[in-house]
């Protein structure tokens, strides 16, 4: 038997914007305090949609709300006809100096490292009443969260993620090496492959940037490298200043770590690949007025960071 059709005109919106709350947080309590509801008044909310559409909608778990397949199928089209009734209510210009809101944006470490103190630099005056809600995407299932608005935006490595994503570039890099200021191999400006092959080197866990080129261009003299440790990022300065290893890492992620470091960073003088990191988000937020005010904030940040 097929489901009993609902007309538009018989559902409340406001009960839409609760199942998207829920569907977006996986918990009453969490989706309750951001619309600013109580949890009974959540409750009721979701006992009148579940009677409205002959469906339980969340089945509460351990693990949170997990949604039933009806609430699957509804979830992109609830969320995406919200979305443009918000943005079609929204001034045609964005100010940003007269805007209190959130902006939710994944970043790789490389990102966090290297653009986020930049990007808030240049914005604290401009955008008092903004707030960057900045996420560490490499635990982040980053298509689900941009497709269901839960992310604004994600900064990384990040390949095309397909034609309902747009994708700008914003930097590249190249690769250098660190070690300790008073290492015997600081005596080089540059670094060879060879030389390479004789240090004991740090892997950095949480940069997730291949220096496998180093791996192939040692394998051509019947080389190989020599990975004593691996450990995060926020180890690595210790690790190195106490210790005759060196570590291969983006050249800007280089220079912030030997910054009031006793660490010095040396370039590779093999021919080293790109390092490029580029912004993802929706397609269907390129022509909004805030999201376009984000874009072209991060994208002069990145700027002004490659003109340096």
């Amino acid at each position: 038997m097929g489901r009993a059709s609902v007309r538009l005109s018989a559902i409340d919106l406001n009960l839409l914007v609760v199942f998207d709350a829920v569907m977006q947080e996986r918990n009453v309590t969490r989706a309750g305090a951001r619309l600013g509801l109580s949890q009974p008044a959540m409750s009721h909310a979701l006992t009148r949609l579940r009677h409205m559409l002959k469906d339980e909608l969340f089945i509460r778990t351990p693990k949170g709300m997990i949604p039933t397949p009806r609430a699957e199928q509804l979830a992109s089209p609830v969320k995406h006809a919200l979305e443009g009734l918000q943005h079609s209510l929204e001034p045609d210009t964005f100010e940003p100096s007269q805007t209190k809101r959130t902006f939710r944006i994944a970043v790789d470490n490389y990102a966090a490292i290297v653009l986020v103190g930049p990007l808030v630099a240049s914005l604290t005056n401009t955008a008092p009443g903004i707030i960057f809600d900045f996420r560490p995407s490499g635990t982040l299932n980053l298509v689900d969260l941009l497709d269901r608005g839960a992310l604004d935006l994600a900064i990384g490595p990040f390949a095309q993620q397909g034609e309902r994503f747009s994708r700008q570039s914003l930097l590249e890099d190249r690769f250098a090496v660190v070690l300790r200021r008073d290492h015997p191999a600081c005596a080089a400006r540059s670094l060879s492959i060879e030389k390479l092959a004789e240090l004991g080197q740090l892997e950095i866990s949480s940069i997730q940037h291949a220096t496998d080129f180093v791996d192939q261009a040692l394998a051509k003299l019947r080389l190989a490298r020599r990975v004593r440790m691996r450990a995060p990022y926020l180890a690595a300065a210790r690790i190195l200043a106490s210790s005759d290893m060196a570590c291969i890492l983006p050249k800007r992620v280089a220079e912030e770590l030997v910054c009031n470091r006793q660490l010095v960073a040396r370039p590779v003088s093999h021919p080293t690949p790109p390092v490029e990191i580029a912004m993802t988000w929706p397609r269907w937020l390129d022509n909004q007025p805030a999201h376009r005010w984000l874009r072209s904030a991060i994208l002069a940040a990145a700027k002004h960071l490659g003109s340096e």
